[in-house]
């Protein structure tokens, strides 16, 4: 009897293992499946629609045990993400990705919301070995078509250049420096063919001469930009991100500016200013511009 009881519990233990087994190959099988089928830009893609959809699968797209939130109203964790979708209002949310780039690791998107609210949102998410690991984010309300009738969103998407993707770069950073961060607004036209320039900023018109005339409205009101650090560039091809953070009228600020280069000049131009919440609100300790 107690050869059989032996038997029996050593049987139970091999099923059990097996089980366990079959399992954790199960779930290898579904992430290779995962990372062979879709491009990283195509899970991102996913992951943003299903915020309208429900689709529970592009969830699987995240590591379980790593995803790092930066959005500072979010808490952290595939848990913080999860809490965000229980709190949707009736209805749901809504997300029409109208841009999707990306640069080694990280994917960046341009997006239009219902997100408690109209918005339009960049989003940055990183990689690691297929997996979402890490996500970044700005939020602005939508605003109406600005003086020159463009929107928040509107404009090519088609990447091109892609041999000149750190040329670019290199561009928008040297940009970002010289006049958003030095000030040195008389080498405007070094980045510019002439007047040309096509603005999508809700409160500004194309041209350098639009962007002459909302900086000096806004210095008549005593509104005041200032661009304290640039912490990282993202490109491909022709499609350059800037983040960034500063002041706006002296409240901190988060800046994203996305440019289109074309001959090895700015071309046109979509951006985001969030305001980047008091520390004693924030719901994780990642920080906004922790890349």
């Amino acid at each position: 009897m107690k050869r059989i009881i032996i038997m029996l519990t050593l049987s139970g233990v091999l099923l059990s293992c097996n089980s366990r087994e079959k399992r954790n190959n199960t779930e290898k099988e579904e992430i290779m499946e995962t990372k062979t089928q879709l491009s990283n830009k195509e899970k991102v893609v996913a992951l943003l629609t299903s915020l309208e959809t429900g689709d529970q699968k592009p969830v699987s797209y995240i590591n379980p045990n790593k995803y790092i939130q930066h959005n500072l109203a979010v808490a952290d964790g595939l848990e913080g993400f999860g809490a965000l979708l229980q709190n949707a209002p009736e209805g749901g949310f809504k997300a029409k990705v109208v841009r999707t780039y990306q640069d080694g690791d990280y994917v960046f998107t341009h997006t239009e919301y219902d997100f408690f609210g109209d918005k339009v949102g960049f989003d940055v998410f990183r990689f690691e070995n297929g997996l979402i690991v890490e996500h970044w984010d700005n939020l602005l309300e939508k605003k109406a078509p600005n003086p020159s009738g463009h929107t928040q969103t509107d404009g090519p998407t088609e990447v091109k250049d892609l041999d000149k993707t750190e040329a670019n770069k290199n561009l928008v950073k040297d940009f970002v420096s010289t006049i958003l961060m030095k000030g040195e607004l008389d080498k405007l036209v070094n980045y510019f063919d002439g007047d040309n320039y096509i603005q999508h900023n809700p409160a500004i018109g194309d041209g350098l001469s639009g962007l002459g005339e909302a900086l000096e409205e806004m210095a008549a009101q005593g509104i005041s930009m200032v661009y304290s650090k640039n912490h990282i560039v993202f490109g491909e091809g022709n499609f350059v991100l800037s983040i960034s953070e500063g002041t706006f009228a002296g409240e901190p600020t988060s800046y994203y500016d996305l440019f289109r280069i074309e001959n090895g000049k700015i071309a046109e131009h979509w951006d985001v200013m969030e305001p980047i919440l008091p520390e004693s609100e924030w719901q994780n300790k990642n920080g906004k511009f922790n890349f």
